[in-house]
Order: structure tokens, then C-alpha cells, then sequence
């Protein structure tokens, strides 16, 4: 019961459509613009870092929030889940008849949930990469990809397979939205 009810509370946290939101209060359409995801980074490319940082939060915060939901009701397995159903809220939001984004914002907040030691020296990797490298977007891979290498050290292995299980679910929504903008364009 623990799992229906984080899984629900989780898809609906992941479905409040935040960067579209904030993209139109600045008067951008997420959805007519470049590759037309309504998330974090394609705020970012409209929008620019200063007005578009509550995007990347608040996609964030829809993962933090659901897998602390989830830890409430049921400990680290329920957290999970919750987390993974957030990530399908973002991907395919009841609100925005299923158009969404691929959730990577959200798996980075929801790590802050089910893993925060890893979380907390993965953003430190993302804030190095990017200041080294001068790139946000090499910053930002750097340090999704630390969180199960991080995780290695500090978590149990159940832990670590269960996060690599949302990292193949941010994988697959990546393929799923390479098809579907393959399929807009011909």
C-alpha cells in the first residue's frame, strides 16, 4: 500500500510542469521552442541562467520531495519508487496531456532523498566540472554520472543498483524523446 500511495504522491509531484511555468510567466513557450521539452534545460537555452535557475530547482525539488514522501511512508525502497514515479510525472504529466521533459533535473533532486552523501559530493563535481571546464552542460554530466560511483564508497549495493535503475529509466526517456522529435520532424 506504502508503494501505491508514494508512487501516486510521486507522479503528481513530477507532473507539476515548473520550467513551463516560469518560462511563461517570462513570456516563452517551452513547447514552440527549440527542441520543444518543457524542462530545466530548455529554460535555460530561452531563458538564461539568471531567469531560468527556479526551473532546475523546482524540477529538483519534485524529486527531493517525493522521495522524502516516500522514505516517510516506507524507508529507502518506498523513496525510490517515489522518486521513479516522479521522474514519469516529468516525462509524462497528467497536467500537459503527457508532453514532458526526460526528468534528469528531477533524478539529481530526488538523489538528494535516497542518497544525500552521494548527492551532496555530486554537485560538488558539477560545480568543479563546470567552473574548470567552463561548461554547465559537461558539469551537469559529470556529476549525474559521480552519484553511483560516489554511491559505491558510501551505500550499500542495493542502494547503488536500485539508482542505476533510475539511470536506465533517464536513459530510455531520453530515447523515447529522440524518436518522438525524429518523428515531429519528418
Amino acid at each position: 500500500m506504502e508503494y501505491a500511495a508514494a508512487a501516486l504522491m510521486g507522479y503528481l509531484l513530477g507532473s507539476v510542469p515548473v520550467a513551463l511555468l516560469i518560462a511563461r510567466r517570462h513570456g516563452v513557450d517551452l513547447f514552440a521552442t527549440a527542441d520543444g521539452n518543457p524542462g530545466a534545460w530548455n529554460a535555460l537555452e530561452q531563458l538564461g541562467a539568471r531567469r531560468a535557475w527556479p526551473a532546475f530547482v523546482g524540477d529538483g525539488l519534485k524529486g527531493t520531495l517525493a522521495g522524502l514522501l516516500g522514505y516517510a511512508l516506507g524507508g529507502i525502497p518506498v523513496a525510490y519508487a517515489a522518486v521513479a514515479a516522479a521522474m514519469l510525472g516529468h516525462a509524462f504529466p497528467l497536467f500537459t496531456r503527457l508532453r514532458g521533459g526526460k526528468a534528469v533535473m528531477t533524478f539529481a533532486g530526488g538523489m538528494f532523498a535516497v542518497a544525500p552523501v552521494a548527492a551532496v559530493i555530486a554537485l560538488a563535481v558539477c560545480v568543479a566540472v563546470s567552473l574548470v571546464r567552463r561548461s554547465f552542460a559537461r558539469g551537469a554530466r559529470a556529476g549525474v554520472f559521480a552519484v553511483p560511483l560516489v554511491q559505491l564508497l558510501v551505500d550499500p549495493v542495493e542502494r547503488v543498483a536500485l539508482t542505476g535503475a533510475l539511470m536506465t529509466l533517464v536513459g530510455a526517456l531520453f530515447a523515447v524523446r529522440s524518436l518522438q522529435a525524429r518523428q515531429t520532424r519528418e
